[in-house]
């Protein structure tokens, strides 16, 4: 039985991986997190992912109750990242991490502090938005630089960073398929006279709107045509189901920071 911590139990990811956690025979919900000042702080993680009580209170301070998991799910903030999978590593348990928006900084210190412990991370846990990575990967590689590409991103009006993470991902992806530098030629949104498009320019944007759960889109334009490729996600539990996935791949994993394409190819 794998022993389960989800951090960030109250937030919309949060929920949806209790829901699932209590769904799978051979995992346990042992311990949820949430931030100190939270007004849910000490409720039972069942009722608040509207599936009753389980007899799990949530804490504030993940070093509190790791000692009594296997594996912590994190979908926070970045800095509650870093802080958290510090925990993890001192307690010599697993990670997985789907936390977006970090720094370059904190990335760094995630790939530091991941060398102790097995640690998964990605900025998008979907099967379906990682098949799109690898289709991406081989139609840029065809298409060249006969092609403009655009990434159009759409999420909900509660999103914090911008662009996403999975947009970011892709946008890499492209980068290194077609042997460009996004450092030199992403161009994240564009406003008043920016003149005539370099070829190779990549572009990002991003689109805040209503409940929108994530839509992702690459756009290949040529002469006289263009290719399309979106992948729309209509519900969190196609994250949640990747989460679980991972989770259940990582506590049998090496030590080191792994993606979750290790686990679905």
């Amino acid at each position: 039985m794998i022993k389960v911590i989800v951090d960030g139990a109250c937030g919309r990811m949060g929920r949806m991986l209790i829901f699932l956690v209590t769904r799978q025979p051979d995992m346990e919900l042992v311990g949820a997190t949430e931030y100190p000042a939270h007004p849910k702080m000490g409720t039972d993680a069942g009722e608040v992912a509207g599936i009753g009580s389980l007899g799990v209170k949530i804490v504030a301070n993940l070093a509190d109750v790791i000692d009594q998991g296997d594996v912590a799910i994190e979908f926070t903030s970045p800095e509650a990242t870093v802080s958290n999978l510090k925990k993890v590593v001192d307690a010599k348990k697993s990670m997985v991490i789907g936390t977006t928006g970090c720094t370059a900084d904190q990335l760094a210190k995630i790939r530091l502090l991941a060398e102790h412990i097995p640690c998964l991370m990605s900025p998008n846990m979907s099967v379906g938005v990682n098949v799109m990575l690898r289709a991406i990967e081989l139609v840029a590689k065809a298409l060249g630089d006969d092609y403009d590409v655009e990434v159009i991103e759409a999420h909900h009006n509660q999103k914090k960073d911008s662009p996403s993470g999975t947009a970011v991902r892709i946008a890499d992806v492209l980068a290194t398929a077609l042997d460009r530098d996004m450092n030199q030629v992403g161009v994240y949104g564009r406003e008043g006279i920016v003149g005539v498009r370099p070829k190779k320019e990549i572009g990002v944007h991003a689109v805040r709107g209503g409940d929108i759960v994530g839509d992702h889109t690459v756009l290949f334009a040529g002469i006289g045509e263009r290719l399309e490729i979106s992948h729309r996600a209509q519900s969190r539990e196609s994250f949640a189901s990747g989460a679980i996935r991972a989770t259940r791949w990582i506590v049998n994993a090496p030590n080191g920071l792994h993606d979750i394409s290790e686990v679905l190819f």
